[in-house]
């Protein structure tokens, strides 16, 4: 897990649909602010090809992209942070927030932490590498990960979050080139945004059963925050 945390299981997954459209919706709403047209617009067009991965409502889905670039006649703002400190058992933890109320947010992440560490800004980013993460799934037989991570200009390759599928991981500039580029190599994309990897990822095999419950537990409640957008832990595998 050594990239972005995920909950796991059917039901888990079922209940944080909603979620899941909400936090989409946010990102699609920011980066419609440099235009309304995925076609023109490579941050817009990353996240509304992610919001259709996940069968998103086209309703929802213009609706966000036209609020976001001022076309109903409402104002949006989100603000960018990001948290840092540890869960239970010393995992690092890069938190990513887009909220419209910084003093709600500080407040409910402080509280959230509770059960781990806060830390200050610097105090765990040194043990992550900002990179572009792109998931992607073989097309058809045949295609070659290492190959169409040379050929399209990634700087490395892993399996991904879900059987069968590859994580690409590129230098945050080249997201949306090798984004473009992995379909003539054989690989469909399925997301592709920009993320924290951790440099030393603790291995979950070290912790005993009922920590890492803790651990779980911990990702799980911060996950289903409002204003967080993605949790990236430093847990290998």
């Amino acid at each position: 897990m050594g990239a972005q945390w995920k909950a796991k299981g059917k039901e888990l997954a079922a209940n944080a649909r909603g979620r899941v459209f909400g936090k989409l919706a946010k990102e699609i709403m920011v980066a419609a602010r440099s235009g309304a047209d995925p076609a023109s617009n490579a941050r817009l067009r990353l996240v509304v090809e992610q919001a259709r991965k996940v069968s998103m409502p086209k309703d929802t889905l213009d609706r966000a992209i036209k609020k976001g670039a001022g076309l109903t006649g409402e104002t949006v703002h989100f603000e960018h942070v990001i948290y840092e400190g540890f869960a239970p058992h010393q995992v690092p933890l890069m938190v990513e927030c887009l909220t419209d109320n910084l003093n709600r947010t500080a407040s409910e992440i402080r509280v959230l932490f509770r059960k781990g560490h806060l830390g200050t800004s610097g105090s765990v980013a040194w043990d992550f590498n900002h990179v572009g993460m792109i998931e992607a799934e073989p097309a058809g037989a045949g295609a070659d990960a290492e190959l169409a991570a040379i050929e399209a200009g990634a700087q490395d390759f892993e399996a991904g979050e879900d059987e069968g599928t590859t994580l690409f991981l590129t230098d945050p500039t080249d997201l949306d080139l090798v984004s473009r580029a992995l379909p003539a190599q054989g690989f469909t994309v399925l997301s592709a945004k920009l993320g924290y990897k951790a440099k030393n990822p603790i291995d979950p095999a070290s912790l005993s059963a009922h920590d890492m419950e803790e651990v779980e537990a911990f990702l799980a409640a911060i996950d289903a925050n409002d204003d967080v957008q993605t949790v990236f832990a430093g847990l290998a595998g």
